[in-house]
């Protein structure tokens, strides 16, 4: 799947990147919440957080927004499930009928989490699986 980024999306990656030294594959910026959401490699998720969060505050102040971090994944199950996160995610169906959609379940503890202050954690969820995974819609079990 092709993902095509903005001039402003590539800037805020080029800037994540030289800050934290980490890979990311996307940048979406969300103009609704003020924030930007960068897709980090498989494998760079510490890298990108650097130790006590360091990293990605200096990506913070260097960008002017919040970020919000999505670990990549190789199947659309995983991906959801780490879109979700910091959420306890046990289990992410994927069904195929008129749309496609991944049902998350999550810890019940943890259903304010993955679905975040005014549905932004899902709604990034959203954004990113259909962006990455052609899935139309992540729904909380």
């Amino acid at each position: 799947m092709t993902v095509t980024l903005s001039d402003e999306a590539r800037q805020y990656l080029v800037a994540f990147e030289d800050v934290t030294g980490a890979a990311a594959r996307d940048c979406v910026v969300d103009e609704e919440y003020e924030r930007v959401i960068v897709l980090v490699a498989t494998g760079d998720m510490g890298q990108a957080i650097g130790p006590g969060g360091q990293n990605v505050q200096r990506a913070e102040e260097r960008i002017g927004k919040d970020v919000k971090l999505v670990e990549d994944a190789d199947t659309a199950e995983d991906f959801v499930a780490n879109a979700l996160a910091p959420a306890a995610v046990y289990n992410v169906t994927i069904s195929e009928n008129d749309d496609t959609v991944a049902y998350a379940e999550v810890a019940d503890e943890d259903t304010g989490v993955a679905i975040g202050s005014d549905g932004k954690n899902i709604d990034a969820a959203r954004a990113l699986a259909e962006r990455h995974f052609d899935v139309d819609d992540v729904q909380l079990t």
